[in-house]
């Protein structure tokens, strides 16, 4: 799983503050009117993916695609209800946010044993666990929230620190719903930065020097006094 949040350099200030008063009104109310009635479908479709999962150890593609695009917008509202990015998040499943990106692979396999355990044990070794620590993590990133808020709004800019810290807490979320909902086999770390295998692709256009050739006659180098030189004896 990959989730990143563009950190802008500057904030709209207006923007901060037409969000504050009014995007309940014009971003939360449409958007999650809208959700709602996806989302059922999306519960619908979780429903027969668990039990296709469970004879075939495979998550149908189709529904997966679904199920990932939910998640994109619903993090594309909380990037904005969050003042994580400024602009107007996009409608539908396959939208797309130059802002927030949020990709996940479906797996060959999924462990039908390991769907068993989550089904009837998920709730004591991961959402007791996990969200006893997310409630904390989330009472720190409500204070962070209020003071990026006001930083913003005097000086266009969102602390780096504070943008991390509130990101990482949309990306430990997000890892315990793909355990949860079957997407993946790999248990939530409790950790909301990136890990290794999910750090962005390297550019393939990027430059890379290469390194200087060895000069063409080059006098060797000077032995280090005391430096017992061993010859080869078959010269």
């Amino acid at each position: 799983m990959r989730l990143e949040v563009t950190h802008q350099e500057r904030y709209s200030r207006g923007q901060l503050l037409l969000r504050t008063i009014l995007g309940f009104f014009y971003i939360f109310l449409p958007h999650m009117f809208v959700l709602f009635f996806m989302g059922l479908w999306g519960a619908i479709l979780g429903f027969i993916a668990f039990w296709v999962v469970l004879f075939t150890g495979k998550y149908p593609q189709s529904m997966f695609e679904y199920q990932a695009g939910l998640i994109r917008w619903n993090l594309r509202l909380s990037a904005r209800m969050f003042h994580l990015a400024d602009g107007y998040p996009a409608f539908g499943i396959n939208a797309t946010d130059d802002k927030v990106v949020f990709e996940v692979e479906n797996p060959e396999r999924i462990s039908r044993g390991l769907v068993l355990i989550r089904l009837f044990f998920g709730i004591f070794y991961v959402l007791i666990p996990h969200g006893f620590v997310l409630f904390f993590y989330w009472i720190w990133v409500s204070i962070l929230m209020f003071l990026a808020w006001w930083i913003v709004l005097f000086t266009g800019k969102y602390p780096a620190s504070f943008h991390k810290d509130v990101v990482g807490f949309l990306r430990w979320n997000e890892r315990v719903n793909l355990y949860m909902g079957f997407m993946t086999d790999k248990y939530p770390p409790f950790t909301g930065a990136v890990l290794p295998d999910e750090m962005p692709p390297a550019d393939p256009n990027q430059f890379v020097a290469p390194e200087p050739p060895t000069p063409v006659g080059t006098a060797p180098e000077e032995p280090v006094p005391g430096e017992v030189i061993h010859e080869d004896p078959k010269e």
